[in-house]
């Protein structure tokens, strides 16, 4: 077992001896220790040079490095799942021209055949022209019910970097809109969204970086009320997450990245990291002001908090690790970042931990803030109600649960959906452009791409499929135009783009992807001899995605939930503690999803969040927030289930561990909790459906972990369990005994400095 060694051949039973450490003063001591975290604790305190030096050395090392070799972003060829992916595939392998940007302009009248509509689209034509930066300008596309035209180009050169050329283009659509204004003229397409959508999303994501630290920094202030004591967390967060990116540099060659995994590094490190110094520090302080001397309080705090940062710290792993199942470019580019971003805030929590605090001694207060700073870390407001909980544990567990059950019902109605342009902040001019074009013309924003691989797909034979093709998918009602073919240079793979009804993720799209797939295409284009036919676009790799999501979804869980409750299992050595804490978690996920329904798929608080209700959650959110919130509620668990534990193996009674368990472990988890809210919040601030209901989802489920759960019905149900908390078969007698009370007094020695 990890952090199990051999046991020593005198002491009590089941206790460990370390080497002589240095004390305070001309003092040697040796402790009764045991586990990894002691051990590590008192190596750092003896060579505490070596360990923050090493500590500081490994983080520039590896950032220099991994600046050296790079980083591996995931390309196209990367993403996709079933039918989808394998049609991009073809497309990537098949010598396509880089296409460049595409662009629409949609010029709508409240009145059928406007002549005036067609005069501005005349006018947006020769004003996109004088740019310079465009190619062609298609002729007009008039809409079926007749009161909207529709032009497309191409802005030109590389598409990478077109948004940077795309602002004449809208500089020069606005002007004709304000020439028009009983019109409607908005423009959308690749290059304006990344640069109107992605610049602000980018803008939101830096600013959330910047803004996390200092808000995380003041919530840390109020809670130790002394300057040194708060920056020792956050800086050690942030160096861990600067490291363990470094360290995604060179995973990167066996999982290629995504983007958005260094922001998601940054959330989970940042909550996790400070967690773990802030379990740590605390506890280390509350030893000292209980009268313990420096050496003591350390090894205390180490062999305590420090063992349950890394037993917390390897639930969470496990739990990211879910990912992995999923097989998804995205998923496991997730796992693999926050699983190196948990195992070095753990790392740096066990090592250059203790060894700042050893150096720093009482000097982790200085620069105290008054009225802050406290000596005593036990809370009284959730002491109150532990009173209260305790003395009818019955009714506060019945009335907890049905709280939380009220919460988690709107769960049973969660559909899952992909993102789409209802997805977008409805007050944004894209959105209402996007939105504009999807209602004058079915598809036109987000065309599904019928991929045609065979011998040939030129001359007679093919223009006689895409006719029949073009044929049978307009007469579905379903499918519309403009059908558009692009051809290889090799002639052996076609691309036949064509709209599909509804919004590209609604139900009617769903519906339109089915009649392309199940019949338009395989009775046309599908009887080329030697043709393979596969459907992509946005649609049918959201539709793919989800089936996807589907078959693995019940393996993640499985695998979370079974290797969770062994780890419980193995740490306190009992089957109704682990238990507890996987039903206790599970109830914490069911919470979240009740309210990302309630939110986001019901409507409320649209005004307030800036978002459009849509017809369900991100398809990738679930799965997501479900290995996320289990990961991070069982630092909780861990931390407050250990002091309960300790307690009882002191003597103390159940009620009365769990009395002392969560009184001094108040303070500690609702700053905590407040530091992972405030930094999940942060993310409903972001321009974008999925990135709300991430915030919302995170910041509503660790709030109600750290008060219903850990402050209710936690010491509810022990209550009412009582000795039977424990129980452990006869038949797992053999699981390694891990104690969890705090060390027992050092034996000292008093030695010369010669000896």
């Amino acid at each position: 077992m990890v952090g199990l060694s051999p046991p020593s051949s005198g002491g009590f039973a089941g206790s460990f001896r370390a080497p002589r450490v240095h004390s305070v003063g001309s003092m040697h001591s040796r402790e009764h220790v045991s586990g990894i975290a002691a051990r590590f604790a008192i190596w750092s305190a003896r060579h505490r040079a070596l360990a923050i030096v090493g500590w500081l050395v490994f983080v520039v090392g590896v950032t220099v490095l991994s600046g050296h070799f790079g980083t591996t972003q995931a390309g196209a060829g990367d993403f996709g799942n079933g039918e989808s992916g394998r049609a991009d595939k073809v497309i990537a392998d098949a010598g396509f021209p880089v296409r460049e940007a595409g662009e629409m302009v949609v010029v709508r009248s409240p009145v059928v055949d406007d002549p005036g509509a067609r005069a501005a689209a005349a006018e947006v034509t020769a004003a996109v022209r004088a740019t310079g930066v465009t190619g062609p300008v298609g002729e007009p596309l008039r809409s079926e019910d007749g009161r909207a035209v529709l032009l497309t180009f191409t802005v030109t050169g590389d598409p990478e970097t077109a948004k940077d050329r795309v602002g004449p283009v809208l500089d020069a659509v606005a002007a004709v809109q304000r020439q028009h204004p009983q019109l409607y003229i908005g423009q959308a397409g690749d290059a304006s969204a990344d640069k109107l959508i992605g610049d602000d999303l980018d803008e939101g994501l830096n600013r959330l970086s910047m803004l996390s630290i200092p808000v995380t920094l003041g919530i840390l202030l109020v809670a130790f009320g002394a300057v040194v004591a708060a920056l020792l967390p956050v800086v050690l967060a942030v160096t861990a997450v600067v490291a363990a990116v470094g360290l995604l540099a060179f995973a990167s060659r066996l999982a290629p990245t995504v983007d958005t995994t260094m922001h998601v590094m940054l959330l989970v490190g940042l909550a996790v990291g400070v967690d773990y110094c802030l379990f740590y520090i605390r506890r280390e302080r509350d030893e000292r002001r209980a009268g313990a001397d420096r050496h003591r309080a350390l090894v205390v705090a180490a062999q305590t908090s420090g063992r349950s940062v890394w037993i917390s710290g390897l639930t969470v792993i496990v739990a990211m690790a879910g990912m992995f199942f999923t097989r998804d470019t995205t998923f496991v580019s997730f796992a693999v970042g926050t699983i190196l971003v948990v195992a070095t805030a753990v790392l740096g929590s066990l090592t250059v931990l203790p060894a700042l605090l050893s150096a720093l001694g009482d000097r982790v207060d200085l620069v105290r803030i008054p009225g802050l700073y406290r000596t005593r870390a036990e809370g009284r407001v959730w002491g109150a109600i532990l009173r209260l909980v305790l003395r009818r544990p019955l009714v506060s567990a019945l009335l907890a649960t049905a709280a939380l059950g009220l919460l988690a019902f709107p769960a049973l109605d969660l559909r899952t959906k992909g993102e789409g342009v209802e997805d977008l902040s409805p007050s944004a001019p894209i959105t209402k452009a996007f939105v504009a074009i999807q209602t004058s013309f079915p598809g036109g924003s987000d065309p599904a791409e019928v991929v045609v691989r065979a011998p040939s797909v030129t001359g007679p034979a093919f223009d006689a499929a895409v006719a029949d093709f073009t044929r049978q998918a307009l007469a579905t009602g379903k499918l519309h135009e403009p059908v558009t073919v692009e051809v290889n240079p090799a002639g052996t793979v076609a691309v036949v783009r064509v709209g599909l009804s509804g919004s590209g993720s609604d139900r009617a799209s769903e519906e339109a992807l089915a009649a392309l797939r199940g019949t338009v295409a395989p009775a046309t284009l599908g009887k080329l001899p030697g043709a393979w036919v596969g459907v992509t676009g946005g649609t049918a790799g959201s539709k793919d995605f989800n089936d996807q999501l589907a078959r693995s979804m019940p393996v993640v869980f499985s695998f979370v939930l079974g290797l969770a409750f062994v780890l419980l299992l193995v740490s306190f050595r009992s089957v109704v503690v682990a238990v507890t804490g996987v039903v206790l978690n599970l109830l914490s996920v069911a919470a979240a999803y009740g309210m990302l329904v309630y939110v986001f798929q019901y409507g409320h608080f649209e005004s307030l969040l800036d978002f459009r209700a849509a017809d369900g959650i991100t398809n990738w959110m679930p799965l997501f927030l479900f290995v996320i919130l289990f990961g991070l509620s069982m630092d909780y668990h861990v931390f407050v289930v250990s002091r309960i534990r300790e307690g009882h193996d002191r003597g103390l009674p159940t009620r009365r561990a769990v009395t002392e368990g969560i009184t001094r472990t108040a303070g500690v988890i609702t700053s905590a909790a407040a530091v992972m809210v405030a930094v999940f919040a942060l993310f409903a601030t972001l321009p974008i459906a999925s990135t709300k209901q991430l915030g919302v989802g995170l910041a509503a489920s660790v709030l109600l972990d750290a008060t219903i759960i850990r402050a209710v019905l936690l010491p509810a149900v022990m209550a009412l369990l009582g000795e039977r908390n424990w129980w452990l078969p006869r038949w797992l007698g053999w699981l390694p005994s891990v104690p969890h009370e705090a060390p027992a007094p050092a034996e000292r020695e008093l030695v010369t400095a010669g000896r």
